[in-house]
């Protein structure tokens, strides 16, 4: 039997299949669309609800502390040193032009010069603290330090390890641990032949090595994030951090130091989130 195909019937069926498949492409392509705008408008309003966050904690937590005089001269000037710092960072940050990395970035600057002024605030007026809902032995960086090295996450373990009641020398075992973190990510994980290769014109120590805001600007060159003066302001944060250790070094009697339960556990909260800071910049 002979098969008769309409040649004419047959173009039209092709052209309406056709048709249709453009309009179901078109369609999923709109919903494609809506669905990336509106994800990307949930990350962008709760960024910009992070960042009023951190804005009004930073102003609230200046005010505090410049009605503040019970506090190390050395420390606080550090802490303010911080806030400048941030300052210089946000007046050339431009949001609209930076990635979604390079915003994450910012907001742990941001978070950082909030949890230092809130810090300083708390070991100078507990009264005036807030607390907060952590717990001492609460692990929270400890997947981002097994990223980098296992080591470090013992190194940590053990220091949240000290940090109890029970430990009158609570303070002082955390902080000999915890600055041991810091010293080896920089002396492992930023090698000054590696510093010297991307920047063979950086600033280096009296010894010929890489300064660490050398080897930060370098861990920020690696990740792709170019915000101006981000690299000093790191630099300082660990400084605020190690000029806390040393504030901190007189609280080694009593229990637990002579700080409180809720000042332990903004200190803690403290070089926590600026070692999360750090691995953020190199994992």
């Amino acid at each position: 039997m002979v098969i008769t195909i309409n040649m004419s019937r047959f173009k039209s069926q092709m052209k309406q299949a056709q048709h249709k498949m453009e309009r179901q492409l078109n369609q999923i392509q709109r919903e494609t669309e809506r669905k990336m705008k509106s994800d990307l408008s949930k990350v962008v309003n709760q960024y910009n609800r992070q960042i009023r966050r951190n804005q009004q904690k930073i102003q609230s937590e200046l005010r505090k502390l410049n009605n503040l005089t019970r506090i190390s001269t050395t420390y606080i000037v550090s802490v303010k040193q911080l806030n400048c710092s941030y300052n210089t960072v946000v007046e050339n940050y431009n949001e609209l032009n930076a990635t979604e990395r390079e915003r994450k970035i910012f907001n742990y600057i941001e978070s950082e010069n909030a949890n230092s002024l809130s810090v300083a605030n708390a070991i100078s007026s507990p009264e005036s603290a807030d607390d907060i809902n952590i717990e001492l032995q609460d692990n929270g960086i400890g997947e981002k330090l097994k990223k980098i090295s296992m080591d470090l996450n013992n190194r940590w373990v053990g220091a949240l390890f000290s940090l109890n009641s029970k430990n009158p020398d609570a303070t002082r075992h955390f902080c000999t641990s915890t600055r041991e973190i810091f010293t080896d990510i920089f002396d492992k994980y930023a090698l000054d032949k590696d510093v010297f290769s991307v920047f063979p014109d950086c600033d280096k120590t009296d010894r010929g090595n890489a300064t660490r805001k050398s080897k930060i600007k370098y861990f920020l060159h690696k990740k792709g994030i170019d915000i101006k003066n981000a690299d000093k302001f790191i630099d300082e944060d660990i400084d605020n951090i190690l000029e806390l250790y040393h504030t901190l070094s007189d609280g080694t009697h009593g229990e637990a130091g002579r700080y409180s339960m809720l000042q332990l556990k903004l200190i803690k909260k403290r070089v926590e989130d600026g070692i999360n800071f750090l691995c953020e910049i190199i994992v």
